[in-house]
């Protein structure tokens, strides 16, 4: 990354922590965004915690938004962008392993950044770019290792979804795991039961798109993460094997069509997008093994997203790792597909020449389940140029091959 775009996220929140310290009050970018400009990596959102109260920020600043005001963030409004600024904090014992029982506002940089997960974590970070470094993160970040703050255990009791999150930034940055930190994991995986589905969601997604996916996947089945997660724990997760990143959807679809458990995805509580496009990927990983002939192909490429086959198609490895039956890379691949898509003549049915209501009004006859079946056999007809997309051709081929 070049030297100016590492620095000019921290650059455009700096007027923000000035006029904080303007007001007398300490201010430090902190968390995710430090550790990623110290690894020269790219940044993408700027965290910000404060000595100020709450209170204090919205006096401070014109344009702010409450969105965590009891555990002390506000969301500033500057230059048409939002920046979380968080009190510096201490917090009581956690509730079943996922909440704190009670937020005290403190006014010290360490008791703060003390209550973090990790070590790379909890580092802050001035305007001047000076580090203050209580944990060794940065050594840590060195050595490329993940390590928590204080003693392992204590921190994973205090909120399960650290265990996610350490697998999560294993695979991400393509750190080992120190062995204490990896054995509280271990010993206490059994408490990510008591957490929402949508948090631990939210890690998986980054988890296994990471491009040290196959350690951290291999860790989560090490210490049977997978049977305390809903949808999860219905599966053989020792039959799922992934070596390489994969996005979400296709990661879940691979489950399905690996081992088909009806009306599953309720339990991962996603968009009803989601669920969507994890059906049309089990569809085509069973589908596009048996493309065997050119009018196969013209059929899929006409009923799927180019982009979807695509992303089936890059998984090929780990499908055929998984005991899944792969397409035949002589028919169908990366140019043959988008060849096929080029020579469409249409690409949906609203593009036909005729509908529905022309075919009853032309038969003279009242609509039925027949009329989905002959507006399919048209569609087919015309994608695989046995007759031309007009009116006059199609009712022809009505008339000769309709009987009602």
């Amino acid at each position: 990354m070049k030297t100016e775009m590492r620095y000019e996220l921290f650059e455009r929140a700096k007027p923000i922590l000035n006029q904080i310290q303007q007001h007398g009050f300490e201010a430090y970018y902190v968390g995710g965004s430090v550790r990623d400009y110290l690894m020269g990596r790219e940044i993408h959102d700027i965290d910000i915690t404060t000595s100020a109260t709450p209170d204090e920020i919205e006096d401070i600043f014109d344009k702010t938004i409450p969105i965590g005001k009891e555990h002390g963030t506000i969301n500033v409004v500057y230059n048409d962008e939002n920046y979380e600024v968080t009190t510096f904090r201490a917090e009581e014992d956690y509730v079943d392993h996922r909440r704190p029982s009670e937020v005290h506002f403190v006014r010290d940089l360490y008791q703060d950044v003390q209550r973090r997960d990790f070590t790379i974590n909890a580092i802050a970070m001035d305007t001047n770019y000076n580090t203050y470094d209580y944990f060794d993160g940065e050594d840590d970040i060195k050595a490329k290792q993940i390590r928590t703050v204080g003693v392992a255990r204590e921190r994973f009791e205090e909120d399960a979804l650290r265990i996610i999150r350490g697998l999560r930034f294993q695979s991400q940055l393509n750190f080992q795991i120190v062995n204490e930190t990896f054995e509280a994991m271990a010993t206490q995986i059994s408490d990510i039961q008591y957490l929402s589905i949508e948090r631990i969601v939210v890690e998986l997604k980054k988890l296994i798109n990471g491009i040290n996916v196959s350690e951290s996947f291999k860790n989560m089945k090490e210490i049977q993460a997978f049977n305390y997660i809903p949808f999860f724990k219905a599966f053989n997760m020792n039959k799922v094997f992934i070596n390489e990143p994969l996005s979400f959807e296709i990661w879940i679809a691979l489950m399905l069509a690996q081992q088909p458990i009806e009306d599953s995805l309720k339990a991962l509580k996603i968009s009803n997008l989601e669920k969507s496009n994890i059906q049309n990927f089990v569809n085509l990983i069973k589908i596009l093994p048996k493309v065997e002939s050119k009018q196969d192909l013209i059929t899929v490429v006409y009923d799927y997203n180019l982009s979807d086959i695509e992303c089936v198609l890059t998984a090929n490895d780990t499908l055929k790792e998984n005991g899944l039956e792969i397409a035949n890379p002589l028919i169908i691949n990366a140019t043959s597909i988008k060849e096929t898509d080029a020579q469409l003549p249409i690409h949906t049915r609203k593009e036909m020449d005729v509908n529905g209501g022309d075919i009853i009004k032309h038969l003279q006859v009242k609509s039925g389940p027949w009329l989905k079946d002959v507006l399919r056999q048209i569609e087919l007809a015309i994608i695989t140029q046995q007759m031309n997309n007009t009116k006059l051709e199609i009712l022809e081929w009505v008339d000769a091959n309709v009987k009602v």
